[in-house]
């Protein structure tokens, strides 16, 4: 097994990974917020059920990627949890 130094630089290296993967995640939460908003005002008036099926598909792949975002968050605080009690 590793030495507690390099298990917590580990868990400090993990870190930093998550923390640029939910960067992106919050990225990629913005640009479908923002494709959501564009769509929204293009079809305005429209009543075709595709354009509403779209919408409502956007609106889930926000809530998943937030969803996403804070299932790593959580593994984070777990991590560094276990890295605290070492």
């Amino acid at each position: 097994m590793a030495g507690v130094e390099e298990v917590r630089a580990g868990i400090a290296l993990a870190k930093d990974k998550v923390s640029a993967g939910i960067a992106a995640l919050q990225q990629a939460v913005m640009a479908f917020e923002e494709a959501q908003q564009t769509l929204s005002h293009a079809t305005s008036g429209s009543n075709q059920p595709e354009v509403g099926q779209s919408l409502g598909m956007l609106a889930e792949a926000i809530q998943s990627v937030s969803s996403t975002q804070s299932t790593a968050e959580g593994a984070i605080s777990s991590a560094e949890s276990y890295a605290a009690r070492l």
